[in-house]
């Protein structure tokens, strides 16, 4: 029997996300608005609040989970069960001793809630309480969720994703029941984190059945070799870890100080919008195609890496070039038409979510590449100013400027630090070679997008009538013009061309399958 090739893994995995995407987003949608009908906007504001405390914990997992990840690349290419099973032991025992810690350390936090917020919020629930169901749901994955890695690795995500699209649907319909009918925010809680259990059960169950050697290897133990090479990685992805915690999940933190819960509600609009788009496209350059590309870092050559690298590069600044201007110019629109006027911020928000979402979008080949390759010391110090520069630009600027300023300090930060490091590391540590045609192709295509936002929004700003019009005929009109662009530049490159065979490789094994089944 024939093994599938990394690019069918590939379309697997990106098929199956885009159809279980496209039914989370709707649904996505329905239940926001349903939650922003039935509870106050400070609820929103609790809960990105939350979130961001609790993605500060998960600095507990230290960066095992991606050195895991990266070391089981080889092992599971060369079918090596037993080193399979020796690294998921290890990562079975870490994770037991990290949730551990998450919920010590999660709820010696809860007497400082109260320090936190800076205006008591308007709801009826115990804010205590509330606090506690996040944590609940975030320790209890430590004790289950690291054997979807095995699953991930082997370049089988669309199995977990169908599980998690399946439990998600079932998830949101009985919360949206329950808001309907109640109103109650702690039952709608309490609902996530009984769904949360059933995923991460079923996903354990399911690895356990694909790959039975994982029980039979009980006893399977790493070598030293081994041991000390996780060793070096794991202090250094956290480094890594630290410097993204404080980069990424400290903003909601510091503008609820500032500015209020409410403000980071009338946010968190915004970024449910942005978090959608990044969803969307994760199906193509997150762990869709992260196992395959650790398994061309793992057996080919230097000019093969560079050339599928390019590649994603090329697909990263198409994806996240046209959705950052997508974002700029229609957010205001689609948050007027889905929830109303009083909820829409100044233009200026927008822009700046889309310049920090486009520099994120465009780091992901190269944070693929670094991962994969091993890369992990490299920078990792470099990665401490970048959080740092970003908290006291954050509370400065939020103070003096109000949203915008926290936002651009986030933007600031990463380009006077890992927008350029990182790039060079891969080239001159990965690629063995100078990183300057990287660096000139990223000016010509943020002057590209630069342009092109220029177009669009003059065209856009020629779009007259109702909100609904308005919506339609942007949308249509920054598709259009967009993408007509790029391609008119873009047709004649080797990277066009290699993305335009994989566009006819799988409408012809579609064909196929259609006739063949006829």
């Amino acid at each position: 029997m024939s093994t599938p090739s990394r690019i069918t893994y590939s379309i697997r995995n990106i098929t199956t996300g885009f159809l279980g995407q496209a039914i989370q987003t709707i649904l996505g949608f329905v239940s926001r608005t349903i939650f922003i009908k039935c509870l106050a906007t400070e609820y929103l504001g609790v809960s990105g609040l939350f979130t961001n405390i609790l993605s500060i914990l998960s600095l507990a997992e230290l960066g095992v989970g991606s050195a895991i990840a990266y070391a089981l690349y080889k092992p599971l290419a060369d079918r090596d069960e037993y080193k399979v099973s020796a690294l998921m032991n290890f990562y079975s025992k870490a994770y037991r001793i990290i949730g551990i810690s998450v919920a010590i350390v999660g709820l010696s936090i809860l007497p400082f809630i109260k320090y936190i917020i800076n205006d008591a919020p308007n709801i009826e629930e115990n804010i205590y309480l509330i606090y506690f169901l996040y944590l609940f749901n975030t320790v209890i994955t430590y004790f289950f969720s690291y054997k979807n890695t095995i699953i991930v690795g082997d370049q089988k995500q669309y199995i977990s994703l169908t599980i998690n699209y399946i439990i998600y649907c079932l998830q949101t319909i009985v919360q949206i029941i329950i808001l309907l009918s109640t109103k109650n925010f702690l039952l709608y809680l309490i609902i996530q984190s009984i769904f949360v259990v059933i995923y991460n059960v079923s996903i354990s169950i399911k690895a356990d059945k694909m790959y039975p050697y994982l029980k039979k290897n009980k006893g399977a133990k790493l070598d030293n070799g081994t041991k000390k090479e996780l060793g070096v990685n794991i202090k250094s992805l956290m480094i890594i870890k630290l410097s993204g915690v404080l980069v990424n999940n400290t903003d909601n933190i510091i503008i609820s100080k500032f500015l209020g819960l409410s403000i980071v509600g009338l946010c968190s609009n915004y970024n449910l919008l942005i978090s959608i788009i990044n969803s969307i496209l994760a199906q193509i350059f997150g762990s869709s195609i992260t196992a395959s590309v650790g398994n061309v870092n793992a057996k080919e050559s230097n000019e093969k890496k560079e050339e599928i690298f390019n590649v994603i590069n090329f697909m990263n600044f198409w994806a996240f070039g046209f959705s950052a201007i997508c974002i700029t110019l229609l957010s205001n629109d689609v948050i007027k038409l889905w929830i109303g006027e009083k909820f829409v911020l100044p233009i200026s928000i927008p822009l700046i979510l889309a310049i920090n979402f486009y520099m994120v979008g465009m780091q992901n080949a190269v944070w693929t590449y670094k991962g994969t390759m091993g890369l992990f010391k490299q920078g990792r110090f470099l990665l401490l100013v970048t959080g740092s520069i970003n908290i006291v630009l954050s509370i400065v600027l939020g103070k003096y400027i109000g949203l915008f300023g926290i936002l651009v300090a986030t933007a600031i930060s990463r380009a006077l630090t890992n927008t350029w490091y990182d790039p060079f590391v891969i080239y001159k540590y990965g690629l063995k070679k100078s990183p300057v045609s990287y660096f000139i192709r990223y000016i010509k295509f943020v002057i590209i997008i630069g342009v092109i936002l220029v177009i669009n929004g003059f065209l856009c700003s020629l779009v007259k009538g109702n909100i609904l019009t308005v919506v339609i005929m942007k949308t249509i009109i920054c598709t259009l013009v967009s993408n007509i662009i790029i391609i008119a530049i873009f047709y004649k490159t080797n990277e066009f061309k290699y993305i335009l065979n994989i566009v006819k490789r799988i409408i012809g094994n579609f064909k196929s399958k259609f006739v063949t089944n006829k």
